[in-house]
């Protein structure tokens, strides 16, 4: 390129370039910087996940998935006295190890149950704090799933099957403490002024499974009461938000280091179950299991200490009217089945999303999050539309379902049931709030049967 048009292109690409340079913004290693970051719009857009948790805590399966530590360091007398009744003295935790066979996984079915389930990720246990990688880790030698027990890339091979047959998100769960790994242990004792784990354990770990599997979600946990900086957490995500693979879409929690849950990271867990009842200022998740007292399988549990449908329907309404999506916890068993008690709760609870998803994905908290009149009620609001949804938990013996929020307009305000055809009538009751008459349905002809979805158009 000759001439002056030329050279007037030439230094007119050269003033862009910066330009273009400068589009994407880089972190820098602090809070005040990471936190700048805009949470990509596709985790506050998705509402519904299922968390996985699934390691060597799956062979005893008995209590919690804390075993090894009520086990060995509490000493909590049931699990010492399960031990004593059925595993040979000097068995160690280790020796679970080559029991964890997962000889029924298969990565297919799973996928397909978390497509059936209506959830638009998934996040699975990589690492729990008993420090076995269900990926073959460099950084784990002789405990993780390739070289001990299975002899497989569980990571991988779920990794795959997600991708291939679903639409889901992938995300990675990665716990940074190790409850008996010395050279943790050693760091404790020097109260973290040593970095021995940090540098030769976690982090290479974290590195090593973005850049290998190139998860959509990490989701951290377990500080043991070490702060931030011995972690080097804001080291490892300015890299994960600048440079990795994943930097344009990857989202992160808030568990990384004593201090920084419910105030730095992406989004905020704040503590297990947490549920808040009311809107928040910043997208948060409540993770939560369907076995009530446990995140990984136990063999000991009862019909009682499961949620029932009504119970998970119920905290998917709460938690998205709130502003918050909802990760839901199931466990594996050790040779790799998903029980039937879990696949028919995720079974029923994408049955009710096919009828009600438009109440849930994709919406905005309204300017009410639950009713004033009539308890049980949680508003969404679905902005392309300009809808109004209204999901109710109780379906109303007289048929008619009072309202104390909305303010309809004479002759314009719609309302629908979801999965049902025909309009719904109403009446205004004065300034706000309306009256809705109901269909009256045969059971057979309820659109579903736990928890129902009102849509109102058109609304002041």
């Amino acid at each position: 390129m000759s001439g002056p048009g030329g050279r007037a292109a030439l230094a007119l690409l050269g003033l862009a370039l910066p330009a273009l340079l400068q589009a994407r913004p880089r972190y820098e290693p602090t809070w005040g910087s990471l936190d700048t970051r805009p949470l990509p719009a596709w985790f506050d857009e998705a509402k519904f996940g299922v968390f996985i948790h699934w390691g060597v805590f799956s062979v005893p399966s008995f209590g919690s998935e804390w075993f090894w530590w009520y086990w060995q360091k509490e000493k909590r007398e049931p699990y010492v006295k399960f031990m004593d009744t059925n595993y040979p003295p000097g068995f160690s935790y280790e020796d679970f190890g080559p029991l964890f066979t997962a000889e029924f996984f298969d990565a297919n079915q799973w996928a397909d149950i978390l497509k059936a389930s209506g959830a638009k990720y998934v996040v699975l246990t990589s690492k729990h704090h008993e420090g076995f990688t269900l990926w073959g880790s460099k950084y784990s030698w002789n405990w993780n799933a390739v070289d001990v027990g299975p002899k497989r890339d569980l990571v991988a091979e779920l990794a795959t099957s997600v991708r291939n047959r679903t639409d889901l998100h992938f995300g990675l769960y990665h716990s940074l403490f190790e409850w008996f790994n010395p050279l943790f242990l050693e760091d404790a004792t020097n109260a973290f002024k040593t970095r021995k784990f940090p540098t030769s354990k976690s982090l290479p770990e974290l590195y090593e499974i973005v850049t290998k599997y190139q998860p959509e979600i990490i989701w951290s946990d377990g500080d043991g009461n070490a702060p931030d900086s011995y972690w080097n957490s804001t080291g490892f995500l300015a890299w994960l938000y600048n440079d990795s693979p994943v930097r344009d879409t990857v989202v992160t929690n808030d568990r990384w280091g004593a201090g920084s849950i419910c105030a730095h990271g992406g989004f905020y867990t704040c503590s297990d179950r947490y549920n808040p009842g009311h809107l928040l200022p910043h997208k948060w998740e409540n993770c939560m299991t369907i076995d009530r007292s446990s995140w990984g399988y136990r063999r000991d549990a009862r019909l009682p200490d499961y949620l029932a449908i009504e119970d998970l329907v119920k905290q998917l309404a709460e938690t998205v009217s709130c502003g918050g999506n909802l990760l839901m916890n199931i466990g594996p068993t050790h040779d790799g089945r998903i029980a039937v008690v879990f696949e028919e709760r995720l079974r029923q609870v994408g049955a009710w999303l096919k009828v009600n998803g438009e109440a849930i994905y994709g919406t905005k908290p309204w300017r009410a999050q639950n009713d004033t009149v009539t308890p049980g009620v949680w508003y969404t609001f679905s902005p392309e539309e300009g809808r109004i949804n209204a999901i109710f938990l109780n379906w109303p013996v007289s048929g008619i379902l009072e309202l104390g929020e909305p303010q309809p307009k004479l002759g314009e305000t719609q309302v629908k049931l979801a999965g049902y055809k025909e309009l719904l009538k109403w009446v205004a009751l004065g300034e706000k709030g309306m009256v809705i008459a109901l269909p009256q349905l045969t059971p057979q002809q309820m659109p579903c049967q736990w928890g129902w979805t009102l849509q109102l158009t058109d609304v002041n």
